[in-house]
């Protein structure tokens, strides 16, 4: 394990990680919450999420662009496009609305054209799969290929299945064994 991505578990850990009952997106109940955003935002771990998902991604070839299902993915996907540019990689980042905006040009991916360029689908964490499907189905409208989908943190559940299902292969940097919850 890279000190960077045992950095960002103890980050996770003290920071993101609640234990309570939480109702998740999915509608589904749990006994702890990971709130990403609480260490993605901030100054001394989003370079940790970089590095670390740019060592995830490393062997996928010829990728042009990064990111996801806006709020969660926004800030995986900045952090990936400095660590990388840092790197010497030319990741550019891009921006999925839920829907398309109702004024100006309309569109529901925010960035650079995407069109017939390689793509990775970002995600802070993920429990159905349903925000990067959502994703998908907006960069596949707009010409983008998606070669894989990639997690900060993987919950365990029936994600990575439904994802793989649908015909992407799916990554993730950190498992609940990893921050002490399986």
């Amino acid at each position: 394990m890279t000190d960077a991505k045992q950095q960002l578990i103890e980050y996770i850990k003290a920071d993101a990680v609640f234990h309570g009952d939480f109702t998740l997106t999915s509608g589904k109940k749990a006994t702890y919450y990971v709130d990403l955003r609480r260490v993605s935002l901030d100054h001394r771990v989003a370079p940790l999420i970089g590095k670390v998902m740019v060592d995830l991604i490393a062997d996928i070839d010829d990728v042009d662009a990064v990111g996801g299902l806006t709020m969660g993915a926004d800030p995986i996907a900045a952090a990936v496009l400095h660590q990388g540019a840092a790197l010497g990689k030319s990741y550019d980042a891009f921006v999925v609305r839920k829907e398309p905006k109702d004024h100006g040009r309309g569109r529901q991916v925010e960035g650079p054209d995407l069109e017939g360029k390689r793509v990775i689908v970002l995600e802070d964490t993920s429990t159905t799969g349903g925000s990067p499907l959502k994703a998908i189905e907006a960069l596949t409208k707009v010409g983008a290929e998606v070669v894989a989908v990639a997690v900060v943190v993987d919950r365990g559940t029936e994600a990575k299945a439904i994802i793989e299902a649908a015909g992407y292969p799916y990554y993730y940097a950190i498992g609940l064994s990893d921050l002490g919850l399986a």
